[in-house]
């Protein structure tokens, strides 16, 4: 295969695999915002949780010289689907006490308390070296499948398995959704007050709503951990964490997991691919400031999208709200 081509191929797949990772979290935040109005600013907390969990799971414990170097609590060298499946359980049962703590809250105190929260899981990880090797992260995790498949062609194997994840998460969300479950969330999301007066524990559905979208980001967070192979508390902050994410939904359109996972591969897009464009145009003297180019981009193309299409590119499905 020519070189260029092959560099191509190589890029677009690394694309499409970053992309659909950032939908699904894309889709989990539409859980809580788009469905059910929960303004988690939050999400980098549960991504942490998802990847840093799936890593101590499936890894094991540094032997030899590696020992003096790398810490990590526990190395239980599980399978990739376990280290999923762990990583979707802890992010969820996290969500449980910070339900309990921050859903009675306001919008306005819920989104700051949930990006306290976030944080502070952020710097845990950073400070607390014994737990997972604190600001140098942990390296070489094991990614599925990697001895079966030539390296040549693994990334293909890897966008396979997160393409299967995606869809499995969309199914369940849209069967979910149009369920009688998913119709209380939307009600409560319109009026609280009437939901209560119909007879419906707001708080509950409210706790299972962020349960679930936690979920959904931890999975996300594992999956991103297996195809860096390598994570580190910095990856975690708001703006790469939380802020980008909501740029997707945004952008996409709330209330919809079509837009969810349109407004990730737009965004994504737009992140990946300005900072080789710009460097094509702009002045080498000026180069290193290319890459802050890509937030003004997103940022435009985001108040355009708002002017123009408020909703997002792909309004909400409405549906009639029977209970």
């Amino acid at each position: 295969m020519d070189t260029a081509l092959g560099g191509i191929i190589s890029f677009l797949i690394t694309f499409a695999t970053m992309a659909s990772i950032y939908a699904i979290f894309s889709m989990g935040l539409n859980v809580h915002w788009g469905y059910t109005g929960l303004l988690n600013f939050g999400i980098a907390g549960f991504f942490a949780l998802g990847a840093y969990t799936s890593a101590l799971v499936t890894s094991r414990m540094p032997t030899g010289a590696l020992a003096n170097y790398v810490k990590q609590v526990f190395g239980l060298g599980m399978p990739f689907p376990i280290g999923v499946l762990a990583a979707a359980i802890v992010a969820g049962l996290i969500a449980i006490p910070v339900g309990l703590l921050t859903l009675r809250l306001s919008e306005g105190y819920l989104a700051i308390a949930t990006i306290g929260i976030s944080e502070s899981i952020r710097i845990f990880f950073n400070n607390e070296s014994w737990l997972a090797n604190g600001p140098q992260g942990l390296i070489g995790l094991p990614q599925p499948l990697r001895s079966l498949v030539s390296p040549d062609y693994y990334n293909f194997v890897y966008l396979a398995i997160v393409v299967i994840f995606l869809v499995i998460v969309y199914l369940a969300l849209e069967r979910g959704i149009r369920s009688p479950w998913g119709r209380v969330l939307r009600a409560i999301r319109e009026d609280e007050t009437m939901s209560e007066a119909d007879g419906k524990n707001v708080f509950l559905f409210k706790l299972q709503s962020l349960v679930l979208g936690a979920v959904i980001m931890g999975i996300g967070g594992s999956l991103y951990a297996h195809f860096s192979a390598a994570i580190q508390p910095s990856v975690f902050e708001p703006l790469f964490g939380t802020f980008i994410i909501w740029t997707m939904l945004t952008l996409g359109g709330t209330g919809n997991n079509k837009g969810a996972i349109l407004g990730a591969f737009i965004v994504w897009a737009i992140w990946s691919w300005s900072t080789y464009l710009i460097n094509q145009v702009v002045p080498p003297g000026f180069q290193t400031r290319a890459p802050y180019i890509r937030y003004i981009l997103i940022g435009l193309i985001l108040v355009i999208v708002m002017v123009r299409r408020p909703k997002g590119l792909i309004g909400e499905e409405r549906q009639v709200s029977r209970f």
